[in-house]
C-alpha cells in the first residue's frame, strides 16, 4: 500500500450510514396517525374535566354559582382554550419543528444555531421549560388517576377509605409496566380515549339540551363582565383555576414527530376540542339548572347513577393513558438532554426493536413513581393536589411563546410587527397565567418549580462542567500530529492489535494536538499501534442525521500497512449513539484499515480524576462538586457510546485540573 502523503484532503462519505434510532418519520394513514395522536397527545387534556370546572367554583377559584358568574367563567374557559391551545399551539408552534420532531429541546436545537445573536438567555429559558416539564411529570399521574378514583365518594361513599390506597395500587403497576415497553398497549390507547371523548361529550350534550342558556358563554363579554365585577386579585385565583383546563396542551407540539402536524390537527379539531367544548358547557349547565353537586365532584353529577361504576372505570383507564403518555415524554426528554450533552448519561433500555424512540429510563421512572407516591400522601385529595398543578404549564407555555418571538423573525422571517402582533401577545397571555398560578405557590406550586430549578441547575452544571473538563484536558501538552505521523513512519516494530481513541475534539491538521491519553501510552510503553483511529463524536443541535454521518482524514498511510486515521462521527439527539456499530460498517465495506472482526480491535479510553482548585469562588466549586456527584451517577461516555459491548477497553486514569 503506497503513502499518500500527509493530509490528503479529506474524504467525507456520502452514502447515509443509519444506525439505530433513525428518524421516525410518521408513517400511515391518516385516519391511523390521527387515532394513534388520540391516544397519546391529548390524554393529559382530555382528562382534565374530571377537576378542571370543579375547581374553579368548589376549589382555588373560588367562584360563586350565580348564573353570571357561571356564564362569565365558562366564557373565560372556552376562550383560553380557543386562543392559547387551538390558536397559539395547533396553527402556530406546531409549525416550529426541527426536521420533524418538536418539544422544548427542538426549540433548543433550533435556536442553539443563533447563540451569538442574542438567544443565550431564551436557550436557558428552555432548559428551565425542560425541568418544569419533569415537574408536570410528578403531577399529572398523581392527580389523574386520583380525581378518577374519587369518583367512588359520588358512588359509593362508604368505600371512600380505599381511594388513596386503589390510587396508589394502579400508579404502582403502571409504573412497574414501563420496563415492558409500551408498543402492545399503545395500539389500544386510541379506540379508548374515542370512547372516553364521546362518553364526555354525550354527558355534556345531555346538560346542553335542558339548559340551553349556558351557550351564552360563547359571548366573550361574560367573561370581561366577571373580570371587572370580581377584581384583580380574584380575577388572578380564577385564571390559576383556569389554567387546568390547558394543562397537556403543550403535549400536542412534544409529540410532534410521533404523528406529524396534520394528524394531531385532525384529532384536536375532530374530535377533542368539540368534545371539551361539549362537556365543559355541559358542566356550567348542570351549575345554571341548580342541581345539587354530588360529594363536591361536578364531572361525576354529570353521570346518571347506574353508569357511575362504568364512567369510574372508564375514566380511571382514561387517567392511565394519560398518565403513561406523560411518563413516555418525561423518558424521550431525559435521552434528548442527554444527547443535547445538557444531563448525565443515564442508563437507556430500548424496549422496541424498531423503534429508537421507544425507550425506558429506570433512574427518571422511579424517581417519577416516589414524587407521585410522595404527592399521593401529601396531599390526599385531587382537589388539594390542584394547587400544585398549572404553575410549571404555565411557565412552560410562556417560555415557548418566547421563543416562538425569535423562530418567527429568525426562521419564518416575520416583521416586528406581525411578530409582536401574534406571539407578543400570546406570550402577554400566557405570563398572565403564570402570575396567577404563582399565587399558588406557598399552597403547592413550589413543587413543579422546585423540581423545575433543581433540573435547570443539574442541566447548567453538567453543561458547563463538561466544558470546563474537556477544555482542560485538551490544554494538556502532548506531541503534535505531525510529530505522531514521523513516530510512526520511523517505527520498525508495532503492536498489532487496531487501536482505537477517542478525542475530543477532531484532528484536522499537522498542529492539531493528539490526545493526551496517547501521549501517555507512549511514554509508557514506547511503541505504536500498527493502525491507529482516533474517533471524535459530534452531536449537531438536530434529531436526525440523513447524510454524511461521517468524515474520514487519513492522517498517514506507509508502506508497511499501517495507517493512521481521523474519523468524524455525528448523531442526533433522537438517535442512538452506538459507534461500534458504525465503526464495523465503515469496516465491511473497506472504508477504513480496520478488521471487520472485533475481537481484533482495542479500545484506549480515559478516566478523568477533577482536581478543583481552591482558588476558585466558592460558588464555583459548589457547581462543580454537584458536577463531581453527576459524574458518579452517569454511565461512562465509552459505555454510552456502545464501545465495550463486544470489544476489549483499556482504560487509564488521567488527572485534568479545572481552575
Amino acid at each position: 500500500m503506497t503513502n499518500q502523503g500527509l493530509f490528503p484532503s479529506p474524504h467525507t462519505e456520502s452514502r447515509p450510514l443509519q444506525a439505530k434510532g433513525g428518524p421516525s418519520t410518521p408513517h400511515g394513514t391518516l385516519a391511523a396517525l390521527t387515532l394513534g395522536a388520540l391516544g397519546v397527545v391529548f390524554g393529559d387534556i382530555g382528562t382534565s374535566p374530571l377537576y378542571a370546572i370543579n375547581e374553579i367554583f368548589f376549589g382555588h377559584g373560588n367562584v360563586s354559582v350565580t348564573p353570571d358568574h357561571v356564564l362569565g367563567a365558562l366564557s373565560l374557559v372556552l376562550w383560553a382554550l380557543t386562543i392559547v391551545v387551538a390558536l397559539k399551539y395547533t396553527l402556530f408552534v406546531l409549525r416550529a419543528h426541527n426536521d420533524g420532531e418538536g418539544g422544548v429541546f427542538a426549540l433548543y436545537g433550533l435556536l442553539h444555531k443563533f447563540k451569538r445573536r442574542n438567544t443565550t438567555l431564551v436557550l436557558w429559558m428552555l432548559m428551565l421549560g425542560a425541568g418544569l416539564l419533569f415537574g408536570d411529570g410528578i403531577i399529572t399521574p398523581a392527580i389523574s388517576v386520583l380525581s378518577a378514583v374519587e369518583g367512588l365518594n359520588a358512588a359509593a361513599p362508604a368505600l371512600s377509605y380505599a381511594v388513596i390506597p386503589l390510587t396508589v395500587l394502579i400508579l404502582t403497576c403502571l409504573f412497574a409496566f414501563q420496563s415492558k415497553g409500551t408498543a402492545k398497549v399503545g395500539s389500544v390507547f386510541g379506540p379508548i380515549l374515542i370512547v372516553w371523548f364521546l362518553a364526555i361529550a354525550f354527558l355534556g350534550a345531555r346538560q346542553i339540551i335542558h339548559t340551553p342558556e349556558i351557550l351564552k358563554a360563547f359571548n366573550p363579554l361574560y367573561g370581561l363582565a366577571l373580570v371587572r365585577e370580581v377584581g384583580m386579585y380574584d380575577t388572578l385565583l380564577v385564571l390559576g383555576a383556569i389554567m387546568l383546563v390547558l394543562t397537556g396542551g403543550e403535549a400536542m407540539y412534544a409529540d410532534l414527530g410521533h404523528f406529524g402536524a396534520k394528524p394531531i390537527r385532525t384529532s384536536w379539531f375532530l374530535v377533542v376540542y368539540p368534545a371539551l367544548l361539549l362537556n365543559y358547557l355541559g358542566q356550567g349547565a348542570f351549575l345554571l339548572s341548580g342541581a345539587s353537586v354530588a360529594q363536591g365532584s361536578l364531572f361525576y353529577s354529570l353521570v346518571p347513577s347506574v353508569a357511575l361504576f362504568p364512567m369510574i372505570i372508564l375514566a380511571t383507564v382514561a387517567t392511565v393513558i394519560a398518565s403513561q403518555a406523560m411518563i413516555s415524554g418525561a423518558f424521550s426528554l431525559a435521552s434528548q438532554a442527554i444527547r443535547l450533552g445538557l444531563f448525565p448519561r443515564l442508563h437507556i433500555l430500548y424496549t422496541h426493536k424498531d423503534h429508537a424512540g421507544q425507550v425506558y429510563v429506570p433512574f427518571i421512572n422511579w424517581a417519577l413513581y416516589t414524587g407521585c407516591i410522595v404527592l399521593v400522601f401529601a396531599f390526599r385529595t385531587s382537589s388539594a393536589l390542584a394547587t400544585t398543578y398549572g404553575l410549571a404549564v404555565s411557565g412552560d407555555m410562556t417560555i415557548t411563546s418566547i421563543a416562538m418571538l425569535f423562530i418567527a423573525r429568525l426562521y419564518w422571517k416575520w416583521d416586528v410587527v406581525r411578530t409582536v402582533a401574534l406571539f407578543g401577545v400570546l406570550g402577554a397571555l400566557d405570563a398572565l397565567f403564570l402570575v396567577a398560578n404563582s399565587l399558588k405557590f406557598l399552597d403547592g406550586g413550589f413543587v413543579p418549580v422546585s423540581i423545575g430549578v433543581a433540573l435547570f441547575m443539574v442541566m447548567y452544571a453538567w453543561k458547563r462542567g463538561r466544558k470546563a473538563t474537556s477544555s482542560a484536558y485538551t490544554a494538556k501538552h502532548t506531541m503534535p500530529v505531525s510529530e505522531l505521523v514521523d513516530l510512526h513512519r520511523r517505527s520498525t516494530v508495532f503492536s498489532e492489535r487496531n487501536a482505537i481513541l477517542m478525542v475530543p475534539k477532531s484532528l484536522h491538521s499537522e498542529t492539531d494536538n493528539t490526545p493526551a491519553l496517547l501521549q501517555l501510552l507512549w511514554d509508557r510503553h514506547g511503541i505504536l499501534p500498527r493502525n491507529l483511529i482516533f474517533v471524535h463524536v459530534v452531536h449537531p443541535k438536530v434529531p436526525y442525521i440523513h447524510d454524511n454521518r461521517y468524515e474520514i482524514r487519513v492522517l498517514e498511510r506507509a508502506g508497511n500497512g499501517g495507517s493512521i486515521v481521523s474519523v468524524d462521527i455525528k448523531f442526533g439527539f433522537m438517535e442512538n449513539p452506538n459507534v461500534e456499530d458504525v465503526l464495523e460498517d465503515l469496516a465491511c465495506h473497506k472504508e477504513i484499515n480496520l478488521p471487520i472482526d472485533r475481537n481484533q480491535w482495542i479500545v484506549h479510553v480515559s478516566k478523568e480524576h477533577l482536581m478543583v482548585s481552591r482558588r476558585l469562588k466558592f460558588g464555583t466549586r459548589l457547581l462543580f462538586g454537584l458536577f463531581a456527584f453527576l459524574r458518579q451517577m452517569s454511565q461512562s461516555a465509552y459505555y454510552y457510546y456502545g464501545l465495550g459491548d463486544k470489544i476489549q477497553l483499556s482504560a487509564e486514569i488521567l488527572p485534568v485540573r479545572i481552575r
